[in-house]
């Protein structure tokens, strides 16, 4: 049985599955694409909110390290994603890249995780970004009824419409082809990234040098906590991380990381890529290196412009800017985190349909899902389903005591493609490899090491959920998965005809 559940799937059947005609998707992004994907789905709305609470809880003026800390973990990360993508092209990020090293199970493991991961991901931006805009139509004296705005902290029976409408929008437009789906991120993706750029230019104007002492805060140690809401570290081991100070920096890191998220679904885009070997790595690493920049710029300005120990939590850039006595800009800040999450949501939304129609293709789901659109080369089923199922759950759902989620997978999909770095290094030497990750196994195993430590970080509660979520994953496997594997069937086909008797020993 063991055998079974870590069956391998052949670098050439997954590339050779990408070009069945009812199952092959359309080729059309470039390396500006996929780095327009990446900067889009990482810069969200934690450039404008956690560069202030990691700062003022944590390592003062010196949080810009930590971004540079949390920027090394992720590129870790990034260089073992970079020589998957360029040397398994296909759909489906993780969970392909452990078919072809890892195994079935463990494929299906982190497919189930990264289902998790950018579902919730995609509702917890999308309500997100529905506070913001009702900010914004507040401004101006327009008001959501309260049963039709977001839910957090609402009471009573609601619907948030917003955040609905926006994932059922997003969904069309990823149905109607990756090329508008480009298009659409690159315009967002200016407008973002000018925002950003204003306010740190703008920013930079009033920054004042004395509110840079000490860059480095005097240490604080912290008292461990012992309920499910403490991390679980310091359930296991009684350890406590301590505030400011060196070690202030990394656990800040482990804060301000999750600003980073979303670079793997890049990934996902692999085989809807003209020429994946060469422009898979330079997407990944190209959008990585911008956003640690503008992130390690703005954390320069922000901590400048006002004392780390009076900045804001909710909106530090915003207040900081009102502190200098530049209120308007507060206004043009949740403007450019409202249209900037647009591109966060319709991303997320991408990686979890590409990994979703993986999936079904390999026979994991059900392979109604596989198939395309025949104008427009799309997964249109799965986009649709989990388009309407995504904006249910953001309609009705407070999502951000699940946020937490969304980290602890997208760090076991780090540790799972490590790891695959290493394995299929060993077992696949032959495979041509356009990108190499450097300095194999000593990079990856880092790598590993730093997504568990970050993961362990996590609060016990998240644990706990993470364990439901895959207990539940191994179920549906077991019960639908393995028996409907195309790898599976493949093999039992095989076996057949090796044991079928031939005609002169039937008579």
């Amino acid at each position: 049985m063991s055998s079974t559940l870590f069956r391998t799937k052949k670098v050439e059947q997954s590339i050779l599955d990408t070009e069945e005609p009812e199952h092959a998707l359309k080729k059309s992004l470039s390396a500006l694409d996929l780095t327009v994907f990446g900067v889009g789905v990482i810069i969200g709305t934690g450039i404008f909110v956690l560069t202030g609470a990691a700062a003022k809880t944590h390592a003062g003026p010196a949080v810009a390290l930590a971004f540079v800390v949390a920027g090394v973990v992720c590129a870790l990360a990034a260089l073992c994603y970079a020589e998957f993508a360029s040397t398994v092209p296909v759909a489906g990020s993780a969970y392909t890249f452990s078919y072809a090293s890892l195994g079935e199970l463990p494929a299906w493991i982190i497919g189930w995780d990264l289902v998790l991961e950018f579902a919730l991901g995609t509702a917890v931006v999308a309500v997100g970004w529905s506070g913001y805009v009702a900010s914004l139509m507040d401004n101006v004296g327009w008001h959501m009824p309260e049963a039709l705005g977001t839910r957090e902290g609402a009471e009573g029976f609601g619907f948030d419409i917003l955040a609905a409408a926006l994932v059922l929008v997003l969904t069309v437009i990823l149905v109607l082809g990756m090329k508008l789906s480009a298009r659409v991120t690159s315009l967002v993706v200016a407008i973002k990234v000018t925002v950003v750029l204003v306010v740190i230019i703008a920013g930079a104007f009033f920054i004042t040098a004395d509110n840079y002492k000490p860059f480095i805060p005097e240490a604080k140690p912290q008292e461990a906590g012992r309920s499910l809401e403490s991390p679980l570290i310091q359930l296991m081991f009684g350890w406590a991380p301590s505030d400011f100070g060196v070690m202030g920096i990394f656990t800040a890191a482990s804060v301000v990381f999750f600003a980073f998220i979303g670079f793997d679904v890049v990934a996902t885009a692999a085989e809807e890529t003209r020429n994946p070997q060469r422009d898979m790595p330079r997407g990944i690493l190209g959008s990585l290196f911008i956003c640690t920049a503008l992130y390690v710029l703005v954390s320069i300005v922000v901590t400048g412009m006002q004392h780390y120990s009076r900045l804001s939590v909710d909106a530090p850039l915003a207040d900081a800017f009102k502190a200098t006595g530049h209120p308007w800009y507060a206004g043009f800040i949740s403007f450019g985190a409202a249209v900037g999450l647009t591109t966060v949501c319709m991303i997320l939304l991408l990686g979890q349909t590409r990994v979703f129609f993986a999936m079904s293709r390999d026979g994991l789901l059900p392979r109604f899902f596989s198939r395309v659109h025949p104008r427009f080369r799309t997964p249109h089923r799965p986009t649709i389903l989990l388009g309407v199922l995504i904006a249910i759950l953001a309609g009705f759902t407070p999502l951000q005591e699940l946020a937490a989620l969304v980290n602890i997978g997208t760090l076991f999909a780090f540790v799972v493609v490590a790891l695959g770095v290493i394995i299929l290094r060993r077992t696949r030497p032959d495979l041509h490899r356009a990108f190499r990750t450097p300095w194999v196994p000593v990079l990856p195993i880092v790598s590993v090491l730093a997504s568990l430590w970050l993961m362990l970080n996590l609060s016990a509660e998240t644990w706990v959920r993470f364990a439901i979520w895959m207990a539940i994953g191994f179920v549906v496997y077991f019960i639908y998965g393995r028996s409907h594997s195309r790898l599976g069937r493949h093999e039992e086909t095989t076996l057949a005809e090796v044991m079928k008797p031939a005609r002169g020993d039937e008579e």
